[in-house]
Parts: structure tokens; C-alpha cells; sequence
């Protein structure tokens, strides 16, 4: 699983339909970090939830744990036509946001966030965000939700996409250690292993969809080789041309991979 975001969207979507215990939920997150708080962005969402938040009480002496996430969750669903909705925005791209909004503005920084509740009223974001290795704080906002959502990519679309960026990614992969100036390192078939465990780490509810399931798979390893491509020292750029070109050469791949997340994870929540 790609973020902690998208685990919480799909093993909740898997709750709130009975296809899994909350305790499943809890532990999908543990997998993320161990010690989880959930805090309020604002005073205003403070006073709606009973949530501590930054500047008022001390999260550490609330005690606010894991377990209000889901009591949030579960409140905000409870209306027939209510939704989870994953957004994964980077400067750019900000599919699925709300306008101007604080939940917008931290979901951006954090380039994940999730949605919950009925479109078109207000609802609950969720931002988390890492305090330390072992601390992954969840910052909760009241929001406006858009009336009407960009439709997701149809999952056979989704499926012939990623099928088609593992090729293109391990061509620019070859192209950027072509033209990189540092020879040796370690192997990149080694460091896309080592991507790839960390996203193995994480499971899916036995309910995904299998279709899901791959595309979420195909992406992890579209991800793990364009991580290795930007971070491997033999194709690091020397250059604000280097960089510039690195970035049109990988961006398209990384608009794909979220446009194939989003659609198997709202396939599978």
C-alpha cells in the first residue's frame, strides 16, 4: 500500500460494509507506525469532535489515541449516500479537493488525505502527518465536500496504464543512467527490491477486488522503480537542465500511477 491514507480508505471502506473488524483497521495503520494520535487542525473542529488540537490541550496528556478515528468515521457515514474518498494532490494537480479550505492546503503538503462523508455538505478530512519514526499523527478538519467528484479512471484503463509504465519507467530508468555522470553504486535491481518490501509490508482486506489488487501492485512497482531513478546516484541530476528534463521525463509517470491508485482504491473501499 502506498500511504497510510490509502490503507485507512480501503480497510475502512471494508469495515463500514462488514467485511472486516475494526480491529483489522487498527492494525492495517499499526503497520504504519506504532504509536498513532488523532488531533483536531483548528479550534473550531476541536470544539465539533472533542479532539485536542495544536495550541490547545496537550495531545499527549488527552490521550487521544487511534480509536476516535474510527468513532469520526463511523458518524460521518452513517448517511446512505456518505463516501470515502482518497485524494492523493501535488502542486499541480489537485483532483478531488475541495477549494480553499485548511484541509486542502495541509493534504497538498502532505500529498495524500481522505474525504469522508456525504457529498455537496460538510464533512470530515483526515491528514496524516509523521512526527517522528514511530508517531503518525491524524489531523482531523471539518470541510465542505465537493457536490460531484472527477470520475475515476475506468479499472481496465487503469490496468492497461500501469502494464504500459512499468515499461516506460524501467526505459527512463536505462535513459537517466545513460546520461548520469556518477558510474558504480549499487545495482537498481537491487534497490527496487528493497522499495518494493517496504510496500509489501502493508495487506489488503481479502475483499479487494483481484483487479484492484493488481493495479495497486503494478503501481508499488512503477513507484518503486521511479523512486530508484530519482534518488540513484548514477542518474542524479547535476543541473537545473538535468533536473528540469528528469522531471519531464518521470511527472507523466507519476500523474499515472496516482490516477491508477485512486481508481482501485475507490474500487476496493
Amino acid at each position: 500500500m502506498c500511504s497510510p491514507s490509502a490503507t485507512l480508505t480501503v480497510w475502512a471502506g471494508a469495515w463500514l460494509s462488514g467485511r472486516s473488524a475494526p480491529d483489522d483497521v487498527l492494525d492495517a495503520l499499526r503497520a504504519w507506525a506504532p504509536r498513532q494520535l488523532v488531533a483536531a487542525g483548528d479550534p473550531v473542529t476541536g470544539g465539533h469532535t472533542g479532539l485536542p488540537w495544536p495550541g490547545g490541550e496537550s495531545l499527549d496528556r488527552s490521550g487521544a489515541g487511534i480509536m476516535p478515528l474510527l468513532k469520526l468515521i463511523r458518524e460521518e457515514s452513517h448517511d446512505p449516500g456518505a463516501r470515502l474518498r482518497l485524494v492523493l494532490p501535488v502542486p499541480g494537480d489537485v483532483r478531488g479537493l475541495p477549494a480553499g479550505c485548511e484541509f486542502a492546503v495541509a493534504a497538498v503538503e502532505a500529498e495524500e488525505g481522505i474525504l469522508v462523508g456525504t457529498p455537496g455538505t460538510d464533512g470530515t478530512g483526515l491528514v496524516p502527518l509523521w512526527v517522528d519514526e514511530e508517531t503518525l499523527q491524524w489531523t482531523v478538519y471539518r470541510t465542505p465536500l465537493p457536490a460531484t467528484s472527477e470520475p475515476d479512471m475506468p479499472l481496465g484503463e487503469a490496468e492497461y496504464a500501469m502494464r504500459q509504465a512499468v515499461r516506460d519507467a524501467a526505459d527512463a530508468l536505462m535513459q537517466l543512467q545513460r546520461t548520469g555522470v556518477n558510474a558504480g553504486g549499487a545495482d537498481p535491481r537491487e534497490l527496487i527490491e528493497d522499495e518494493l518490501a517496504e510496500y509489501s509490508r502493508h495487506e489488503y482486506p481479502d475483499s479487494i477486488p483481484l483487479r484492484a489488487r493488481r493495479i495497486l501492485d503494478t503501481a508499488d512497482h512503477v513507484a518503486a522503480i521511479l523512486t530508484v531513478a530519482q534518488h540513484e546516484p548514477a542518474s542524479a541530476p547535476t543541473s537545473a537542465s538535468a533536473m528540469a528534463a528528469q522531471e519531464t521525463l518521470l511527472r507523466p509517470l507519476w500523474d499515472a500511477i496516482r490516477a491508477a491508485r485512486l481508481a482501485a482504491v475507490h474500487a476496493a473501499s
